[in-house]
């Protein structure tokens, strides 16, 4: 979430923006992985910035929800600057909803996880970035620390960091 964030300031300061609206698209409330993202990008945002966070909308990780409600978001707020959608349905919506209102590398818009259909919102420019999560590290460092425990008699540590990607149209490829 505080990528996502330090990546959302970086594009708006790049388009000579340092106030403005942002919306969190999000999923489930009180998830824990939306409670770190989420929580991670708002509190970055309110620590480091101007912009104005309006109030997060929640999907339920349902495509189509989320295109609803980012369709009513964009329609009440013209003047939006920024918009960060936190899991991949809603990401999805999220680009559709900016991609049909014509405001496609308008506003400043990132997604987090990756498919095919959020990297091709990256290529097309509707997507600035998505935050992609290591799917190789969670797996390889998953086993591995599981064998550290059952057959190596190790200690580890209760949190293992497995890493993420920013996705942009320079390293999408």
């Amino acid at each position: 979430g505080e990528a996502a964030a330090k990546q959302m300031i970086d594009l708006l300061a790049k388009a000579g923006k340092t106030e403005g609206k942002i919306q969190v698209m999000s999923y489930v409330a009180g998830v824990g992985s939306e409670v770190g993202r989420v929580g991670g990008f708002n509190d970055y945002i309110k620590a480091n910035s101007k912009f104005t966070l309006l109030e997060t909308q929640y999907s339920n990780s349902d495509m189509p929800t989320a295109l609803n409600q980012t369709t009513n978001v964009l329609q009440a707020n013209p003047d939006l600057v920024g918009i960060f959608g936190a899991n991949e349905p809603t990401a999805i919506g999220m680009a559709r909803a900016i991609s049909e209102a014509g405001l496609s590398g308008k506003i400043v818009a990132i997604g987090f996880d990756g498919n095919s259909a959020l990297a091709g919102f990256v290529k097309d420019g509707t997507l600035n970035t998505i935050i992609v999560q290591s799917s190789y590290n969670m797996g390889y460092l998953g086993v591995k620390t599981a064998y550290d425990v059952a057959f190596g008699g190790k200690t580890v540590e209760p949190y293992v960091d497995t890493g993420f990607l920013l996705v942009t149209k320079d390293n999408i490829d």
